[in-house]
């Protein structure tokens, strides 16, 4: 039984047990008592406690004890629902979360969740696996309970962590221009065109995979040149306006490219014209709406069976196992900077969009990037030339030893 003390307050109350402990409440801005969480050892915490809980309501920062009691799991999985994702966005926020945060936050309700709590996971995650994914894992809990925050549900987002989302990923490396005419010639001849594309068109798998014959337009090529096999110096244009990302479930998500500026007209080096138009001859969907780039069998080409001829192609050619098909777009948007373009000329070319990049970097026209297409056409031909006379020179060597 608890027994009264103090005379009456001006706000809130309190009162103490026959244990000698105190407890304090007080009435919400809804007109509900509210009690204090827990017992206090003397009188004068208990008062400390209702003054914080003045000040609060007096600042506009009271926010209801019960609105974190929402389980953590149930809210992120609901925060990924509403975002209105992209596919393969979504599939790595609910890839994360069931594989990084959902076994350890889990169970916990929004409140429960500690500034303690997210260091110790983090500190765990950084033993368990690479850094890149706890950044990434980190970034995705922040956002979700910094609209916890934004609900009134927490107080203040306890991901506090300075630097915690921010990504140190390694440089990417890059091949030579042999390596990459060694790779596209082990490929085969109805992948080696996939190979030049990422590497001097810079296009991502998944624009490849969408790529249809309307969106290629090739330059007129004289009856004497096509006689020769001798490509034209006048370039092709490939119209970047649709990407098919494949899920890890196999499902090709067909949609919009990876940002706004994936949107984008890719003038070729004129050296790819030849390749494409053998390739368009002989291997791409003879539909006029046609893809591309097809298996064997007419049908879309699929990452798994693609990756096994990659991997293979890569050791074959002696890159390392880090060396990805995706760094082929690393690979081609140095030897564009390298032939006179500016970093906004690799930036429009690959398709990516930077808000800080564009208050930097000056436009780049569609002349502009044939002008660049054209220094890559030179320096490519020219090391073709340069590693084809290394070559005469040492058979030279040999055959007059």
């Amino acid at each position: 039984m608890a027994n009264a003390k103090g005379g009456k307050r001006r706000f809130g109350s309190i009162r103490q047990y026959r244990s000698g402990r105190w407890t304090a409440s007080y009435v919400d801005p809804t007109g509900l008592r509210r009690p204090s969480p827990e017992t206090f050892a003397t009188k004068t915490d208990a008062e400390v406690w209702l003054s914080q809980i003045e000040a609060d309501l007096t600042r506009g920062d009271w926010t209801d004890p019960d609105a974190g009691a929402v389980n953590f799991e149930e809210y992120a999985l609901r925060w990924v629902a509403e975002r209105g994702l992209a596919a393969t966005t979504d599939e790595l926020y609910r890839r994360l979360l069931r594989l990084h945060l959902l076994p350890v936050f889990g169970p916990y309700e929004l409140d429960e969740i500690t500034p303690g709590r997210v260091r110790a996971w983090r500190a765990d995650r950084l033993e368990a696996t690479g850094a890149t994914t706890v950044a990434k894992s980190y970034r995705l809990l922040k956002a979700v309970l910094e609209t916890a925050a934004d609900d009134e549900l927490i107080r203040r987002n306890p991901c506090r962590i300075k630097g915690a989302g921010k990504e140190e990923a390694e440089e990417r490396p890059i091949a030579t221009v042999e390596q990459v005419d060694a790779l596209a010639d082990v490929m085969g001849p109805r992948w080696r065109l996939m190979v030049y594309l990422a590497a001097y068109g810079s296009l991502r798998p998944e624009e490849q995979a969408e790529l249809r014959r309307p969106d290629v337009t090739l330059p007129d090529e004289p009856e004497e040149a096509r006689r020769r096999r001798d490509a034209a110096r006048e370039p092709a244009l490939l119209r970047i306006a649709r990407a098919s990302p494949e899920l890890t479930t196999g499902r090709r998500v067909t949609g919009d490219p990876k940002s706004r500026a994936g949107k984008r007209v890719v003038v070729l080096p004129a050296f790819l014209t030849v390749d494409l138009r053998r390739h368009l001859d002989w291997f791409a969907a003879k539909e006029d709406d046609g893809l591309i780039f097809v298996g064997e069998r007419g049908a879309p080409f699929r990452r798994s069976t693609f990756g096994r001829k990659w991997r293979k192609a890569r050791a074959k050619v002696g890159l390392p196992g880090n060396f990805r098909f995706y760094d082929l777009r690393h690979t081609g948007n140095t030897l564009v900077t390298q032939s006179g373009g500016t970093l906004k000329d690799a930036m429009v070319r690959a398709g990516q969009s930077s808000e800080r990049a564009a208050l930097i970097y000056q436009h780049s026209t569609l002349e502009r990037q044939k002008e660049v297409a054209a220094g890559l056409d030179d320096r490519v031909r020219a090391e073709r030339l340069n590693a084809a006379a290394d070559d005469a020179s040492g058979a030279e060597v040999v055959r007059l030893a």
